[in-house]
């Protein structure tokens, strides 16, 4: 009877603990959101140009590492905005570039579009049928070097249809992403709403400018 007990305190313990997690993620997550369109749409204001791709790297990765770090202390909060606003930052010129073109207004709302229901669906799909979406872990990590390679080869050789291969496969790899980093959530994978949130906005953003990129590239086709 105690043991039955213990069952159902600790299962309502752990779905406590579930529920703030995802609140703690989702609020986080719409708050940089935010910010980022913020800093995006004032880059754009003040057409400042695409930064250099050693300063992207260094910035991303370096934000990135120092948010890990200090994800269980306040200032890993000032981290997360700082990395999203930084990505926010680079993405007003690449609205820019595609607002020159005679289509770009209508390839940039379709791409929001399309993100926001792939999020919104994949996402509703994991929180309703709580699949364990851990078995995704090894594609992720084999798409992640997979990628790199492919974006490497792109530096040095001139490969029909490479560019469009690489954004299909950003696209695979963010919505893996998602389904798995919502999962882990409700099952217990992650507890610190800081690296969900930083994890799930990545892979927005990947998926935006991926799913804006394949746009632009058939656009351009036609």
């Amino acid at each position: 009877m105690h043991e039955q007990q213990y069952s159902i305190n600790h299962a309502q313990v752990e779905q406590r603990e579930v529920s703030k997690v995802l609140r703690n993620t989702y609020g986080l997550l719409g708050m940089t959101l935010a910010f980022s369109s913020l800093v995006a749409y004032l880059s754009m204001q003040m057409n400042v140009a695409y930064p250099n791709i050693f300063v992207v790297l260094i910035g991303f990765y370096g934000l990135f590492f120092l948010t890990a770090k200090l994800k269980d202390s306040i200032w890993g909060l000032a981290s997360t905005f700082a990395l999203t606003g930084f990505m926010g930052y680079t993405l007003g010129p690449i609205l820019n570039m595609y607002l020159g073109m005679a289509n770009g207004g209508q390839l940039i709302a379709s791409a929001l579009s399309m993100t926001a229901l792939v999020f919104f669906g994949l996402s509703a799909y994991v929180l309703t049928t709580r699949k364990d979406m851990s078995f995704l872990s090894g594609f992720i990590m084999a798409g992640f070097f997979v990628l790199i390679g492919a974006m490497l080869a792109s530096f040095f050789f001139q490969i029909p249809g490479l560019q469009m291969a690489i954004s299909a496969g950003f696209v695979l790899f963010s919505s893996a992403v998602i389904l798995y980093q919502t999962s882990a959530i409700i099952h217990g994978g992650e507890r610190n709403y800081i690296m969900a949130t930083i994890s799930l906005f990545v892979s927005l953003y990947n998926l935006f400018i991926s799913l804006l990129q394949l746009l632009g590239l058939s656009s351009s086709n036609d």
